[in-house]
């Protein structure tokens, strides 16, 4: 085994905040070139992005960008975790089905950074997952490297 340690003397941090507001109460939006865009702001050439919903009813996934691929999760979560059935907690919401999907799919991402840009596998593309949406939602990416 090949380990290199370095010292970081020069490691900085950089944040930013995506805002959305989605027209349906349950939809996924592809938040790849934003993730992207914000590395590029920050001019972190290696390093690690999180990519985090900060909301308890949203999820941040990494997959591929295939509408089929999007349906099925829908389908596949509404099966498991069906939205109107009967929850303790929708005695003060109706989104109880919302937060189980976030535990299911995904809370957040951490991805690498390599030569200043995202290092993604063949297909992977960043979708942001909203659950309980048609009202404002925040997701923060946190970048840390040099």
């Amino acid at each position: 085994m090949n380990i290199k340690l370095r010292k970081c003397e020069n490691m900085k941090s950089y944040t930013k905040i995506l805002e959305f507001n989605t027209k349906n109460k349950i939809e996924f939006i592809r938040i790849t070139e934003m993730v992207e865009e914000a590395i590029k702001e920050s001019k972190i050439k290696e390093g690690l992005v999180l990519v985090n919903p900060m909301h308890i009813t949203a999820a941040v996934i990494v997959n591929d960008n295939e509408s089929g691929l999007i349906n099925d999760f829908k389908r596949v979560l509404e099966k498991l975790v069906p939205y109107n059935d009967k929850y303790e907690h929708n005695t003060y919401e109706d989104n109880a089905a919302a937060h189980i999907w976030r535990q299911l799919m995904s809370h957040q991402v951490v991805m690498a950074i390599t030569n200043g840009k995202l290092h993604l596998g063949p297909w992977e593309q960043i979708f942001y997952a909203e659950f309980d949406g048609q009202r404002r939602k925040k997701v923060l990416i946190k970048i840390i490297g040099e």
